[in-house]
């Protein structure tokens, strides 16, 4: 029996494009097959629907961590007639989720062309404007006592560049999730939201939970071997990222509240913790770009790849930058290295919004409506004890 016509359309129901009406498919075709109930959050969602229209498909797709396991145990992937690839689906629906729903809406495109090549020059192409600029400045190449960047550029300066930029990419995913989830969370499902719900989910996003495959042993590499080092690498890369962004708020506070300016001594915990950060923001994004490079095609979409690697080689330059502005401080090469670094940063900041970054805001959406989901009665089943 034919559950979903989608020839069945009307003004009030928004037609699915290629990508989506591909998931709709296979979807439905899992719904009734159901052997991969038991591996991700994907599946126990999907039982809980008869039809998939566009917002559960959008929901679905960023619910899914992309671990390959349900290909790999599938029977019905190809060379079957079905040719069920969940991975693969899903992967090209969330991209076009990002661009639906990135803010403003007319930078959405910029999700299709933000590659390697962009996300480099973008980077480079800051730097090299500040190297230009401290060379006129006649700081490019001068030591500071202490290794104080300060005196390169000035606290105020940096403050106005960054806190805009950063305010903006802020502003610009916050604004991109709240209309994804106003579109796939009917408003009462906001109103039902429990501590525990929301308890669940935040331990969902801070353990990488989906992706260890279902069973503990992790993703499948092309050989079908299970490993969990993409989970590992993932973990370096999102707490790198978290240990960074805590050096940089304890040193905010220490300048603000305690009236204590960089530099810092190397034992002081804004330091502490930006070597932390910066080591997990090597080894994490080396990993994953090796991951990437070795990942079985048929486990994603492979037009995304440049943004992927794009996302990754800005996060190794970003951390190497960081720690080698640390190393040589002191040194006349103190003004060229935090040119550079500023530059990436920058670039990084920019481009966030519009990159791989957004793809842990929007599946940390699709976890909590699934941890919502979770408590409320399963509306497939109606009939009675």
């Amino acid at each position: 029996m034919q559950l979903f016509d989608p020839k069945a359309t009307s003004p009030l129901i928004p037609v699915l494009n290629l990508e989506e009406s591909e998931v709709q498919r296979q979807m439905t075709i899992c719904n009734a097959c159901r052997y991969c109930e038991g591996f991700c959050a994907v599946f126990p969602a999907m039982t809980r629907r008869l039809e998939f229209a566009q917002a559960d498909i959008h929901y679905l797709a960023n619910l899914c961590h992309n671990c390959g396991a349900c290909l790999s145990a599938c029977q019905y992937a190809a060379p079957h007639e079905f040719a069920v690839n969940v991975p693969k689906a899903m992967a090209k629906v969330r991209l076009d989720t990002y661009v639906e729903y990135a803010w403003p809406p007319a930078l959405g495109k910029l999700y299709q062309r933000n590659g390697l090549t962009l996300a480099l020059a973008s980077g480079f192409g800051l730097a090299l404007f500040l190297c230009l600029a401290l060379m006129v400045m006649g700081n490019l190449f001068k030591a500071m006592p202490g290794g104080n960047f300060y005196g390169i550029f000035p606290h105020n300066t940096l403050a106005l560049m960054f806190g805009t930029v950063f305010g903006f990419a802020v502003l610009a995913l916050t604004m991109g999730v709240r209309r994804f989830w106003r579109t796939v969370s009917p408003p009462q499902a906001t109103l039902s939201l429990k501590t525990s719900a929301a308890l669940e989910a935040t331990a969902n996003v801070a353990q990488l939970k989906y992706l260890d495959g279902g069973h503990g042993q992790g993703c499948n590499n092309a050989d079908d071997a299970f490993t969990l080092w993409r989970r590992r690498f993932h973990h370096l890369t999102f707490y790198g990222f978290l240990l960074c962004f805590a050096a940089t708020a304890v040193a905010t506070l220490y300048h603000f509240l305690l009236d204590w300016s960089a530099p810092y001594p190397i034992l002081s915990m804004p330091v502490l913790l930006g070597i932390a950060g910066g080591v997990g923001l090597l080894l994490g994004p080396a990993g994953l770009l090796w991951m990437n490079l070795r990942r079985n095609p048929q486990q994603g979409d492979e037009k995304q790849k440049p943004m992927d690697r794009g996302f990754i080689a800005l996060l190794l330059l970003v951390s190497a930058s960081g720690l080698a502005l640390l190393a040589f401080r002191e040194s006349t090469a103190l003004g060229l290295l935090l040119a550079v670094h500023l530059g990436l940063v920058m670039a990084f900041f920019l481009t966030m919004p519009y990159s791989k970054f957004a793809h842990g805001i929007f599946r940390s959406a699709a976890l909590l409506k699934h941890a919502i989901e979770k408590r409320q009665p399963n509306p497939t089943n109606t009939g009675s004890d």
